[in-house]
């Protein structure tokens, strides 16, 4: 007798259930996306354009410091994280007009008017040694302070909130109450120099 043929597995179709299976999962996988800070950077200067020290009255400015065991230093005392944001807002709008809280400086502002604009400014330094986490909720809480004194102007100017109002009012807004807030290069503080 001839040889006795061994019968094949029929693998033609294995390549497109492979294809199949590979499609599903990539259309039913999430990627984790990374989020970071949401900051615009200021435009890059003119070349041509004259670079000028520009000198800030020490009552003008907050120091907000994080040291590596994530204590938060406000000015000269130290403060929870959770009393930050009141801190800022009493620092930003300087109610009781104390001379050792930032000037008010009366701007012009196209399409609303003349209005008081603080000139404080918040500078922020940590330590290498603070935690991210701590890092963050300290720059939540920095803009969560600007964003609610932009919500009571805009209520009181317009009646809306904020996010709600349109483009040029929000413009408008971002003018009245700047978001000044300067950050400084992490030092380590526990290094020898």
């Amino acid at each position: 007798m001839g040889k006795k043929k061994t019968p094949a597995i029929n693998s033609s179709s294995t390549a497109d259930i492979a294809f199949l299976l590979l499609c599903y999962f990539l259309m039913t996988t999430t990627m984790g996306s990374q989020t970071g800070l949401s900051r615009r950077l200021p435009p890059m200067p003119d070349k041509n354009q004259k670079v000028e020290d520009q000198k800030v009255n020490r009552r003008n400015i907050i120091v907000v410091k994080i040291n590596s065991a994530d204590r938060i230093l406000a000015g000269s005392e130290p403060i929870d994280v959770s009393q930050l944001k009141d801190k800022i807002k009493e620092f930003l709008t300087n109610p009781a007009d104390d001379p050792n809280l930032p000037e008010k400086e009366v701007k012009a502002i196209e399409g609303y008017g003349n209005y008081p604009v603080s000139k404080g400014v918040i500078s922020l330094q940590n330590d290498r040694g603070t935690s991210y986490a701590a890092y963050i909720a300290v720059q939540n809480e920095l803009v969560k302070a600007v964003n609610e004194l932009r919500d009571d102007f805009s209520m009181r100017a317009y009646g809306r909130k904020f996010t709600s109002l349109d483009e040029d009012r929000q413009n408008i807004v971002k003018k009245a109450i700047p978001q000044n807030i300067s950050e400084a290069e992490p030092k380590d503080v526990g290094a020898k120099r």
